[in-house]
């Protein structure tokens, strides 16, 4: 992700008093120290999920290997949904609900050799930050709650949700907040996602993706010379839609990230087919982009036709044809400068003394977000590197201070949603 930035301000004094408050009460005044003690297990449950393939539309090992966690730490309500979404809850006192969730789908394909692995301090292996660190700071959560006896008005759900990562297309949030039972009452969500502790993801990067497929009769690449080419059409379209003019306010981009087709040098391939990847905070900006790309697909297709008409040296030429067909749509928004969740947790980073980011980034919390909901993505505390390389590792070195602030942000909303703005 290419993030845009603002550094945080801190918050009125009444809020961060409350803060302040709820940080000396018992329990909480334990659970730095608690979150130190249980590194081990932490780190323990990081790997062992980081060890269950889970490639996109194949993370069924891993929500019920979650399932199982969740029960194990006396969560109520554990299912795994359709789409396979590990949830499991805690239950307040109030109707209003709490969603903390971490994706479990990783970007490697079936087969990739997860060798996860502890050298020295750091954690080592495919997955184990983005987004091993997460789920594993996720059931440090749930269980915190429970062995602290931790305060909470509001009903609290565990989530590890499917389909963030690629063409996931966040089919796990679009499914919570579409069509599960708890569609209505999460008031805020707290999404954790990778490691780190110095971002507030508050507002949504849209994008938008396509796989265009160009197809004709193929032939031998000398006694058919003069059938169109699918990969000359693509190399066309690529050309002209490449001169679009691109807007950098909002910052907006677009990537041509795969490109494939025929099956010998000496063949004119009978298709050819590329994958875009278009990005802004702006929704008109992402059409405009579409309608480009839509139109330099469909120049490029007529062009080349009309070029091999002309080589065809009077014989008959087919004419090639060209379909567009969308496979990841992510929604912007972002959170409004006063809004609840924001403001806690600017307070909570101003109390222990943390200095964060204002981030935008395309994210589980895309989805609420878009819907005017309350949601942040935040680290997991630690550090971490080598996102979706066979290299990735996390360093646990400081993760109570992560863990710490991300409980604290919890906590508050909780047991203050609609007080603490007053």
């Amino acid at each position: 992700m290419t993030p845009v930035s603002r550094a945080t301000s801190s918050d009125t004094f009444p809020l961060q008093q409350k803060i302040a408050d709820l940080a000396a009460s018992l329990p909480v005044s334990k659970a730095a120290d608690w979150f130190r003690e249980c590194e081990p297990q932490i780190a323990q449950w990081q790997m062992a999920l980081a060890r269950i393939p889970a490639p996109p539309f194949g993370e069924a090992e891993r929500s019920q290997w979650l399932a199982k966690e969740f029960r194990e730490l006396g969560l109520t309500k554990v299912a795994v949904d359709g789409p396979g979404n590990a949830t499991g809850l805690l239950r307040g006192t109030s109707p209003t609900v709490v969603s903390v969730s971490a994706h479990i789908d990783t970007v490697f394909p079936s087969g990739t050799s997860l060798n996860v692995r502890q050298e020295g301090c750091q954690l080592l292996g495919p997955g184990i930050s983005d987004n091993a660190a997460g789920v594993a700071a996720l059931l440090a959560m749930a269980s915190a709650f429970r062995h602290l006896n931790l305060p909470h008005t509001a009903s609290l759900l565990f989530i590890g949700n499917v389909g963030e990562e690629g063409e996931g297309d966040l089919r796990g949030m679009r499914h919570l907040f579409a069509e599960s039972e708890w569609k209505d009452s999460i008031a805020a969500s707290v999404i954790i996602d990778g490691a780190g502790s110095d971002t507030i993801i508050a507002e949504a990067l849209g994008s938008r993706r396509f796989e265009i497929t160009v197809r004709g009769p193929g032939g031998h690449s000398w006694s058919d010379f003069g059938t169109p080419n699918p990969i000359m059409a693509l190399g066309q379209a690529l050309h002209v839609f490449s001169q679009t003019r691109i807007s950098t306010s909002p910052k907006t981009t677009f990537n041509v990230g795969v490109i494939q087709g025929g099956t010998s040098v000496n063949s004119i391939p009978e298709s050819a087919s590329m994958r875009v990847d278009i990005r802004s905070a702006s929704r008109f900006e992402i059409e405009r982009l579409e309608m480009e790309l839509r139109r330099a697909i469909e120049h490029a297709v007529g062009e080349e036709s009309r070029a091999a008409a002309g080589r065809n040296l009077g014989r008959r030429s087919s004419e090639l044809t060209a379909t567009v067909r969308v496979i990841g749509n992510r929604p912007a928004g972002e959170l409004r400068p006063d809004a609840n969740i924001l403001r806690i947790a600017r307070a909570v980073d101003a109390h222990i003394g943390n200095t964060a980011q204002i981030q935008r980034a395309s994210t589980d919390a895309n989805i609420p977000l878009s819907l005017g909901r309350e949601a942040v993505a935040l680290g997991a505390g630690g550090k971490g590197g080598g996102a979706h390389t066979l290299q990735e590792w996390f360093d646990p070195s400081g993760r109570e201070f992560g863990l710490h602030r991300l409980l604290l942000i919890i906590l508050a909303l909780a047991g203050s949603i609609g007080e603490a703005a007053e």
